[in-house]
């Protein structure tokens, strides 16, 4: 069929049902020189998308449009569908001055943060992301910021929420190891546990509240000063307590892990999926990919830490400087074994709307362009649970599109700046 009979069918068939009622959505008509469907891993030449209301109506080549439509000719630009980060922080932004970031942020009030949340939620759609996956806030700000988002409240990407990420005593998921009498100790309701039932208790609690997701610290953490990066935080009791009981309540967990050891044992007790993975050896990349546990890199917060590793205390800076080493050892073993990935830049670390820099960042790992960007699309979208509804241009899914300048597979770097975003129906860029 003709693509303009297509979508004169289409719109008569609209009009048909809606006689008598609300007027039909307008049509948009978005064109571009060359699309990427993030389906096959090509790209095509002459690409046209039919959008209506927040779906997408039809992905082609043909150069007609409907005479009511709104036609967007982007020209030179590759339509692609909205960027998908698996690995975001949301409700903060780390500082060149670790000090004065980290107690600006404390001495706020929920409140307060959530005004910052939704300026990096704006800021994180502008960049062309247009879902994402919140891996761990406090006082359920990201809880918060996902209804006001859903309710157009507030304008940003689609969330997934974990609340407060979960993890033992003096762990990478508590706070730092402030005087008691000064800051109240955190608990189970805040994510901090010790024992199985406790841990059972604290993702309940998560649950409870609205978490999507459910994330866990099972190793130490480089921007933490008290604990060391590669020790497992997490007993297999607790391991088994928090992910039988995350997925009862049919809820996936990604398991922050800089070490083999915690990583491994988080794999062997059904984790879904493993986040940074620095320092993990062969013999837990193979067994993730048995399993098909998916690695979340990071690669942007890693390059990001090191980068910024003379301004931090002496014992984050060294901790970021052995990451930055262990983590291109680790990545190059990942892709040579074929472990499966997804997109996830753990922004919050570096500056939010920069993500799109992940691409390039494992471009320069060795990925090519097209596989870079599935990590994106076939990667993150199916570890959330959602490729029936984003991470491709096909009819039917959310119109959730990105367009960059030129030949996206030619200069993968144009990801960094979008010229167009649009996010279910939405125009947030390029209006």
């Amino acid at each position: 069929m003709r693509f303009a009979t297509f979508i004169a069918a289409a719109v008569t068939a609209v009009v048909s049902t809606s006689a008598g009622s609300a007027e039909p959505e307008p049509i948009i008509v978005l064109k571009a020189a060359h699309l990427f469907d993030g389906e096959s891993g090509r790209l095509t030449n002459g690409g046209v998308i039919v959008v209506q209301g927040e779906k997408i109506l039809s992905v082609g080549n043909a150069q007609s449009a409907p005479a009511n439509a709104r036609v967007i000719d982007l020209g030179d630009a590759t339509l692609l569908p909205g960027f998908i980060d698996a690995h975001v922080h949301l409700t903060s932004e780390l500082q060149d001055d670790y000090y004065r970031g980290f107690h600006s942020e404390i001495y706020r009030f929920p409140v307060e943060q959530s005004f910052y949340a939704a300026m990096y939620a704006k800021r994180t759609l502008d960049a062309g992301f247009t879902t994402v996956r919140n891996v761990g806030a406090s006082d359920f700000v990201d809880i918060g910021l996902r209804n006001a988002i859903r309710d157009g409240i507030a304008t940003g990407p689609r969330i997934l929420a974990a609340a407060h990420s979960v993890g033992s005593t003096g762990g990478h998921c508590d706070q730092g190891p402030f005087p008691p009498n000064t800051i109240a100790p955190l608990g189970p309701m805040d994510g901090v546990c010790n024992g199985a039932d406790e841990c059972r208790e604290a993702v309940r609690y998560q649950m409870k509240w609205g978490a999507d997701v459910i994330k866990i610290c099972a190793s130490g953490g480089v921007l933490s000063e008290a604990d060391p990066v590669d020790v497992p935080q997490l007993t297999p009791e607790e391991l088994n307590a928090i992910i039988s009981e995350a997925h009862a309540w049919k809820k996936k967990v990604a398991a922050h892990s800089h070490g083999d050891v915690a990583a491994r044992m988080a794999v062997e007790a059904g984790i879904d999926s493993i986040e940074h993975a620095t320092f993990l050896t062969d013999e837990t990349l193979k067994l993730m990919k048995s399993k098909g546990t998916y690695l979340v890199p990071t690669r942007l917060a890693v390059y990001w830490v090191n980068e910024k590793a003379p301004g931090f205390p002496p014992a984050i800076a060294e901790k970021s400087r052995a990451a930055w080493s262990g983590h291109e050892k680790m990545m190059k073993s990942a892709l040579a074994i074929g472990v499966p990935l997804a997109f996830g830049t753990d922004s919050g670390v570096s500056s939010h709307g920069l993500n799109g820099k992940e691409f390039a960042l494992l471009v320069q790992l060795g990925m090519s362009p097209s596989a870079a960007l599935m990590t994106s699309y076939q990667g993150a979208a199916k570890l959330l649970g959602l490729e029936s509804e984003v991470g491709s241009l096909k009819a039917g899914k959310f119109a959730d599109i990105v367009a960059v300048k030129g030949n996206v597979l030619e200069d993968i770097a144009s990801t960094e700046k979008p010229v167009f975003v649009m996010r279910s129906g939405k125009i947030a860029v390029g209006d």
